[in-house]
């Protein structure tokens, strides 16, 4: 197995093996590579306990670290995942949010380890990348919203 040059750490209380695991049942190209059990007690774990999940996650190289309660999770990083309908964004979304996980606006949850995910549909991404009247209208609809209703922020960027 190759270790990837550039790895995003997510640290966890202790649940990194269950969060890994639902991502790899919930998102395409999501896959569980290896668990790593602490070779020694530490102040996070004792031995023998599940210390790091490699994982990548759509694509992304990522490492669950279960370091304890030490640090929280915010806002400040999240996981934006491109849909490419309706359908796909519901079931995301529904998937974090049903499982424990909470609404935030402009498509914005949280899963139930306090990871921040933006479910983003491509035509809001579109609508602000084209600019002007449309994007701004696109923008103020999509500012109302917990989930990104697709039709409606299409409807906005028309007139």
């Amino acid at each position: 197995m190759t270790i990837a040059k550039n790895t995003i750490c997510i640290w966890f209380d202790k649940d990194g093996e269950a969060a890994t695991r639902f991502y790899a049942e919930t998102f395409p190209d999501t896959v569980v590579k290896s668990v790593h059990r602490a070779p020694s007690d530490n102040p996070s774990t004792d031995a023998g306990a599940v210390l790091t999940v490699e994982f990548d996650l759509m694509g992304i190289s990522c490492i669950a670290l279960n370091g304890g309660p030490a640090f929280k999770h915010s806002e400040a990083f999240s996981f934006q995942i491109a849909t490419d309908s309706q359908e796909e964004t519901d079931r995301y979304w529904d998937a974090i949010v049903g499982n424990g996980g909470e609404e935030s606006m402009c498509g914005w949850c949280k899963d139930k380890w306090g990871i921040s995910w933006q479910i983003t549909p491509r035509a809001l991404s579109e609508a602000m990348q084209k600019g002007g009247p449309g994007a701004k209208r696109a923008f103020e609809a999509m500012m109302t919203m917990k989930k990104i209703d697709v039709a409606a922020i299409e409807a906005a960027a028309r007139g």
